[in-house]
């Protein structure tokens, strides 16, 4: 994974992402290990058409700041690299082509770009960020 850039901070993410838009985030060992296959659906036991992801570039009716959106994204599947202690699962960032939406409406992509890796300690940031934030069901300071 040495040829892999390591995103070290929230600020490093969101940098990536506006000049990446098209950044999405997928839990996993490796994408790269995953080409040629899709994900599959845990309820029906079907393969879906591409690898489940989920966007990190904001969407145009977003009008906070983009790393609120990005902090969202990343704690919202981050238990599945929690899920199991034998399990190597991390954050990566990639792109592709989108084939389809999976069981969740989430993108599915084909043709994945491995783009860099999302450090623990980011996480972290994004999961304190996302509690500041979003904790209670509050909204935007006044």
């Amino acid at each position: 994974m040495s040829d892999v850039s390591r995103l070290a901070t929230l600020d490093e993410v969101a940098e990536l992402v506006r000049g990446r838009p098209d950044a999405h985030v997928r839990y996993s060992r490796d994408p790269r290990t995953e080409a040629g296959r899709g994900s599959t659906d845990t309820e029906s036991g079907l393969e879906l058409p591409g690898l489940s992801v989920n966007p990190l570039g904001a969407e145009a009716w977003w009008t906070r700041p983009l790393e609120d959106w990005i902090a969202r994204q990343l704690c919202q599947y981050r238990h599945l690299a929690e899920e199991d202690d034998d399990d190597e699962r991390e954050a990566w960032v990639v792109a592709g082509r989108t084939v389809g939406r999976g069981p969740d409406c989430e993108p599915l992509l084909a043709e994945v770009e491995v783009i860099a890796v999302v450090a623990d300690a980011a996480l972290d940031e994004a999961e304190s960020r996302y509690r500041e934030v979003f904790d209670a069901g509050r909204g935007p300071e006044d």
